[in-house]
């Protein structure tokens, strides 16, 4: 039962990552203008690579109950996304105020799934 367990939370943590990176693939361009208007060069490829890692994060995650190895490799990439995420798209340090109240929460979120990502590595030691 403990497996089945594991394997569900696997599953719904790196799940939401990949489909959520898919529907991303649509929204490049989009997601590239926000960080172009900060100036950000090469925001381009920086989105694609980012995109990528929350792919790849996210199904190494799924796969971690499976081989151990994914765990590790799919927890760190996903810190690392998760990381980039928030700095390059959530920089609350920027706002004050009410516009700075969606991007403290991004920040907090992402900061707990930080926390859930180095479970899934440290279950795969």
């Amino acid at each position: 039962m403990t497996w089945f367990i594991t394997f569900i939370a696997h599953l719904l943590l790196g799940g939401v990552f990949v489909a959520y990176g898919v529907r991303n693939t649509r929204h490049v361009e989009r997601l590239s203008g926000i960080l172009a208007k900060r100036p950000f060069p090469l925001a381009r490829p920086t989105v694609r690579f980012g995109v990528g890692l929350q792919i790849a994060g996210g199904a190494l995650t799924v796969l971690a109950p499976f081989y151990a190895i994914c765990g590790i490799l799919g927890g760190v990439a996903m810190i690392v996304f998760l990381v980039l995420a928030t700095v390059l798209f959530h920089p609350l340090w920027r706002y004050k105020g009410d516009e700075r109240t969606p991007h403290f929460t991004a920040t907090m979120l992402n900061s707990s799934l930080v926390g859930a990502f180095l479970l899934v590595i440290a279950t795969s030691l």
